[in-house]
């Protein structure tokens, strides 16, 4: 499984990277100068895209934060399941970060695969019929749902974790190659604190106040909602 390397890039960022700028090296030996000076820069533009930097996890209660770097397209009321509830779209183009982050801490209650169409991601439709994987989310306060959605040009959705296992607020869940979007549903209690055309980033912009029920336990003198402000700070890698 691929994820997060220890630096600043995400490691498929090697794989799709290195190519292109060995080939580079090659050309300018051979004095194919021009070659070489689009493949150079075709792997810089790689090794950009995979780019996978720190962020700032906020650690108040009650905050969800965004699972991608991007502008926000949609603000919308919507059902989920027949339940009312709130729906943020974030369209993340080829020059934003790409590594999607969990907008809260719990546990992933269920994980599903949806293939589909390659539409382009800011069309309203590619919420419901693009390629998407759709993440359930169980938190303190409640269920949420998040998506990773593939665009016109990315065509694979990836994801580093799988059903039942716990994550914190801000940590790293997966990415989507070359241009994409991302979802985020909550019921209708939450508070939604960003507009359209608002720009976000992913694991340290606040879309939402949605405060956890007044029934959490404690262990070892420390709540749970306590607990996972202390693992938001690190922003943990996948």
């Amino acid at each position: 499984m691929l994820g997060s390397a220890p630096g600043s890039m995400v490691k498929e960022g090697y794989y799709f990277g290195s190519p292109p700028l060995v080939l580079g090296g090659v050309s300018f030996l051979l004095h194919w100068y021009l070659v070489a000076v689009v493949l150079v820069l075709l792997a810089v533009f790689v090794f950009s895209f995979f780019r996978d930097p720190e962020r700032v996890i906020p650690t108040e209660p009650g905050a969800v934060v965004s699972p991608g770097d991007g502008r926000v397209v949609v603000v919308t009321d919507e059902e989920n399941a027949g339940r009312p509830g709130k729906r943020v779209s974030i369209f993340l183009a080829v020059w934003n970060v790409h590594v999607n982050r969990s907008p809260a801490a719990g546990t992933i209650t269920k994980m599903e695969y949806r293939p589909g169409k390659f539409l382009a991601a800011m069309r309203e439709r590619a919420s419901v019929e693009n390629e998407q994987n759709v993440f359930t989310l169980s938190t303190e306060a409640g269920e949420m749902v998040f998506k990773q959605i593939a665009g016109l040009i990315a065509r694979r959705v990836v994801s580093w974790k799988k059903p039942g296992e716990r994550v914190a607020r801000g940590e790293r869940i997966g990415l989507v190659r070359f241009g994409s979007r991302v979802d985020m549903w909550v019921p209708k209690e939450a508070e939604i604190l960003v507009k359209v055309g608002e720009s976000v980033k992913g694991g340290s912009s606040v879309l939402a106040r949605w405060p956890a029920k007044p029934v959490a336990g404690r262990r070892h003198g420390m709540s749970t909602t306590e607990r996972d402000a202390n693992l938001t700070a690190a922003g943990k890698r996948a």
